[in-house]
């Protein structure tokens, strides 16, 4: 079904979309919140640029967005892809505890905040560009992959990432020393078991965006991890 996103209200069209069988594919997107929340079982293209909380709490479906996001995309998502062929807002993946969120271009502030595994839930974000400041801030679980590609020479993280940082990984393209990390984490230069560990899902961005495989897996990655020494852990980690 196509749906012309200029004749519906926010909660107009997200009831359409609930109505629809499994595919949906919304034309003249502007602004309109909460599209695909909670849903699972359908696959969802967006054409223009959807609102805040796209994918909330997304429980198994895959959206597509051609265009930018806004903030919060992801929020709480559980099961389910989102992948955005050009930028997103603040909070991309806030809480979210399994699924995929893949951009092309650039993330705003507090990508990855309070992801969080579960059990067999492994959820994964790569940023194809940038990251703003606060990138995976208390990080709890799940890997924060972040490109930086076409950045214009501009750092490819903002200040203070992974500050609060508990659990996860964090993997970051570049061989740039002078990023600030907090005391609690601990960096290495990536191994090829780290590579190993984020292949399957630098294979699948590299599909879905149209990207050089080669080119990424032979860069340099910077791997950040919680200190084993950080007292907050157990309040935060199930054993």
């Amino acid at each position: 079904m196509i749906i012309d996103a200029t004749q519906y209200t926010n909660e107009d069209l997200n009831d359409t979309v609930r109505q629809c069988a499994s595919q949906v594919q919304i034309d003249n997107c502007l602004g309109q919140r909460f599209i695909a929340a909670g849903l699972s079982g359908k696959e969802i293209v967006v054409n223009g640029t959807p609102g805040n909380a796209l994918g909330a709490y997304l429980n198994g479906a895959d959206v597509v967005v051609n265009g930018n996001a806004q903030d919060a995309v992801g929020d709480t998502m559980n099961e389910g892809r989102i992948f955005i062929h050009g930028n997103t807002g603040d909070a991309a993946g806030y809480a979210m505890r399994g699924g995929k969120i893949y951009v092309d271009g650039n993330a705003g502030y507090r990508a990855g905040i309070h992801m969080k595994a579960y059990k067999q839930k492994l959820p994964v974000m790569i940023i194809g560009g940038r990251c703003g400041s606060f990138l995976g801030e208390y990080l709890a679980g799940g890997i924060i992959v972040v490109l930086g590609m076409n950045t214009d020479g501009k750092k490819i993280v903002g200040n203070f990432p992974c500050t609060g940082m508990h659990g996860g990984k964090v993997f970051l393209r570049t061989t740039d020393n002078s990023i600030d990390f907090p005391s609690q984490v601990n960096t290495h230069k990536a191994t090829k078991e780290d590579i190993q560990e984020i292949l399957p899902y630098l294979e699948e961005f590299c599909k879905v965006f149209g990207k050089d495989k080669k080119a990424l897996l032979e860069s340099e990655y910077i791997v950040v991890t919680p200190n084993s020494a950080n007292p907050y852990k157990q309040m935060y980690v199930e054993n």
